[in-house]
């Protein structure tokens, strides 16, 4: 292929505009609502990662429950916005400049559901690399049946710590 037609194939600086106007128009109304937002949200936690003891934002994160399993049930509209929730940060996170990987992408969810007040629990896991022997660290976040961030976890990573949000365990009496 000659270098002239190699140039018609590479899209110029206004066709990657238009295209990534096109996917922007054709996302829903709730991550076009949700996305500066969202953005702004994943720098504050990668900055409060990066800036405090985990032990200072472990008292944020909700109630600790240590490392047993456990996941709130959800009424369907719950379901939807958590559902909702976890595809506008997926949508978002590659876009940001910095990487916005499994912790900050938690963190962002912690903060919407909480604005939505649906319940959450936010796990902490561990699991071994196979090839390279390597500990491998992840955190996820799941309301009922809704795998909100850091995918279908349970299988792949061992539980070390789960917070729950504080409205769930005092609406069920805990201290």
């Amino acid at each position: 292929m000659s270098a002239s037609q190699m140039r018609r194939l590479k899209p110029n600086g206004w066709q990657k505009l238009i295209r990534k106007w096109r996917t922007f128009r054709r996302m829903p109304w709730f991550q076009k609502k949700w996305m500066p937002f969202i953005w702004i949200i994943l720098g504050i936690s990668k900055i409060f990662i990066f800036h405090f003891p985990f032990k200072r934002l472990a008292v944020w994160l909700g109630f600790n429950v240590g490392a047993a399993g456990f996941v709130p049930l959800l009424t369907p509209r719950q379901q939807w916005q958590a559902l909702m929730i976890g595809r506008a940060i997926r949508a978002i996170a590659p876009y940001t400049p910095w990487e916005s990987n499994c912790f900050p992408q938690a963190i962002a969810a912690r903060v919407l559901l909480s604005w939505y007040g649906v319940p959450y629990a936010f796990f902490f896991g561990l699991n071994r690399d196979p090839n390279t022997k390597k500990i491998i660290a992840h955190a996820w976040v799941s309301a009922d049946r809704i795998r909100v961030t850091g995918g279908d976890s349970f299988p792949n990573f061992t539980v070390l710590g789960c917070f729950v949000d504080r409205r769930l365990m005092a609406s069920i009496g805990a201290p």
